[in-house]
């Protein structure tokens, strides 16, 4: 086994990989200066949006301290108001991001609002455990959980507004892995520092942590912790995106540069809020991306949310590793998920994003049959196949959500684009939370459910994703073909 002390350091190595595999991808050979530049802007944006990760999954980490004081359906009730709020925000958020706001405001925003939030969660669970406040705990959690989901919907969107000024297509691949990464190093950030952020804050702890969360001589676990601390760490990035941030080249001095998506020749056309939602809804291609990605959000949520659960109550002896290292596990695949679908995207298939989707979604169609024969048998086999899955459908989100949607909707409508389609992620993420809350009512063989749950949307997802197999831009597909021709 690793020793603890090298599970962040991991972490970093990838985080430094990710770094040089971006100054490393350059195939339109731009300045030194440019790609440096470029760096000081979405290093903050991503890590903003990986601390927003943070305050996001820390739910499920404090579902898990609460123990019966939020069960498995309290849980799918409250996660599944969250992610509704977050999918039904975008219709909002997204146009007044593209028109008005831009993506460096929208993600000071996200990251005060999400900060507050959390702030009044932690209050909330500190009322309830040390003060007994006697309150509807789905009704007050699914309330400021919603409100946190609300501004976290701005997050997503901006980071992608801001990557179609500055990323030409044919490097969007590769954004979209890094997009993913940041997702993964949320997840790790919530479940393994969420953890570890509960561990020191047990009653009878000693050190920093507990002296400072816990009036003295409390023997109480102060899980309220768990929400503060990320709190703290938005602010921090928060004011660092008001300093390094620019929307666009232009912004920082740099001339126009035109990423050959769908808005190339057309951004001198302002677009109404309803000719935004009607770029998205009224798109064929825009349904299906939005529809790969639903099936997408079933599957990554399924397991994100319920494997840690399901291992507590069903002991997986010999597996223990995986929910001791979730967020680890999730973290390291999920970038070696979202690389893998970026490269394969640009380096074989043209920037085709159905191709490697399709691929992905089939993978998981294998682990979840994989994982359904072996649940009560074979707890190794169960850890991997539920952390492949995870992996598969972080590829996917960064295809669809991170790289598809900004091809197809263009940097006038990114945010309205993307938002839709990863709205559709968290609807899909909503069926999952409310149909396997109620489904997982019993500890023990109701658990059957959760990769059966899976395989139907693994086979809709394939057969979506087979459909837009050969889909590009226009512009895109332009670009190619004249570079093509010069290189003959």
């Amino acid at each position: 086994m690793i020793p603890d002390f090298l599970y962040p350091a991991t972490i970093a190595l990838c985080l430094v990989a990710v770094v040089v595999a971006y100054f490393y991808n350059n195939p339109l050979k731009h300045g030194r200066w440019f790609m440096m530049r470029r760096f000081i802007n979405w290093f903050p944006l991503g890590m903003t949006y990986a601390f927003l990760c943070m305050g996001r999954y820390n739910l499920i980490v404090a579902k898990g301290a609460l123990g019966t004081l939020m069960s498995k359906t309290d849980l799918g009730i409250i996660f599944g108001v969250g992610t509704w709020v977050y999918a039904l925000s975008f219709l909002i958020n997204g146009p007044l991001i593209d028109k008005k706001l831009g993506g460096k405001r929208g993600m000071i925003i996200s990251a005060v609002g999400a900060s507050l939030a959390n702030v009044a969660l932690g209050v909330l669970t500190w009322l309830i455990v040390a003060k007994n406040l006697k309150v509807n705990l789905v009704l007050s959690f699914s309330l400021l959980y919603a409100i946190n989901m609300y501004f976290q919907s701005f997050g997503s969107m901006s980071i992608i507004k801001v990557k179609a000024y500055w990323f030409h297509v044919r490097e969007r691949g590769v954004f979209g892995a890094i997009f993913g990464t940041l997702i993964s190093i949320g997840v790790y950030l919530a479940f393994d520092w969420g953890g570890a952020i509960i561990a020191k804050t047990k009653a009878g702890a000693s050190g920093l942590f507990h002296t400072v969360f816990a009036p003295a001589g409390t023997p109480l676990d102060a899980t309220w912790a768990v929400f503060y601390i990320p709190a703290a760490i938005l602010i921090i990035w928060a004011l660092l995106d008001v300093w390094l941030i620019k929307d666009s080249p232009e912004e920082a001095d740099f001339p126009h540069f035109d990423t050959h998506d769908a808005s190339s020749g057309q951004m001198h056309i302002e677009f109404s809020t309803l000719d935004l939602l009607k770029r998205v809804f009224t798109s064929r291609l825009m349904l299906l991306i939005a529809c790969v990605e639903l099936t997408g959000g079933v599957f990554r949520y399924s397991m994100t949310q319920w494997y840690t659960i399901f291992a507590g109550e069903v002991k997986q002896p010999g597996a223990e590793f995986f929910s001791q290292h979730w967020g680890w596990l999730l973290c390291v695949f999920g970038i070696i998920g979202g690389f893998a679908g970026g490269l394969i995207s640009d380096k074989q298939f043209q920037s085709r994003r159905g191709p490697p989707a399709a691929l992905l979604c089939g993978f998981v169609l294998v682990m979840a049959v994989v994982m359904s024969l072996f649940l009560f048998s074979q707890p190794f086999v169960v850890g991997w196949a539920a952390v492949f899955i995870v992996m598969a459908s972080i590829g996917i989100t960064s295809l669809m959500s991170g790289t598809a949607a900004t091809d197809f909707g263009g940097r006038k409508a990114t945010a309205t684009s993307m938002g839709i389609v990863n709205g559709f992620a968290y609807i899909g993420s909503g069926i999952q939370s409310f149909g396997l809350g109620f489904l997982l009512v019993n500890k023990g063989s109701s658990w059957h459910w959760l990769p059966v749950f899976v395989i139907p949307f693994a086979i809709i997802g394939t057969f979506i994703a087979i459909k837009i197999w050969h889909d590009l831009p226009a512009a895109t597909r332009k670009y190619i073909d004249d570079f093509e021709q010069e290189t003959v």
